[in-house]
């Protein structure tokens, strides 16, 4: 029974990793998310946070490559439809550049507040 489980486990991790791969060989956004994951990651490091707001910051950009990845999936699901050019096709993918975009803009204002704060003293 555990050992059943153990192997659904790593199924799935290897999907994923295969989905990530997948995204990060095909989706030149997502390579722009991670370097900025990365020079957000060190800052939040680097900046005299808190645990919280420093965990909070970080989940906000892996929320990013997430949305990222989901927006990918559907683009694929799209296309995978039809390759006719049709309205819904477009205003799917458009939504779901939109989530990618509201979900970066979310962790923008977090930052933005949280760089306010730290500039003037506030607690972080």
């Amino acid at each position: 029974m555990i050992l059943r489980q153990i192997e659904k486990v790593k199924w799935r991790v290897v999907w994923s990793w295969q989905g990530a791969a997948h995204v990060w060989k095909t989706e030149g956004s997502f390579h722009q998310w991670i370097w900025l994951n990365v020079i957000f990651g060190v800052l939040a490091f680097v900046l005299p946070l808190s645990l919280t707001t420093r965990g909070f910051l970080l989940m906000g950009g892996i929320m990013i490559l997430a949305m990222e990845c989901v927006n990918t999936a559907l683009e694929r699901i799209v296309d995978d439809i039809s390759t006719e050019k049709r309205d819904a096709a477009r205003q799917a993918k458009d939504a779901g550049s939109a989530a990618v975009a509201i979900c970066g803009i979310g962790v923008g204002v977090a930052w933005v507040f949280v760089l306010i704060a730290w500039w003037t003293g506030a607690p972080v």
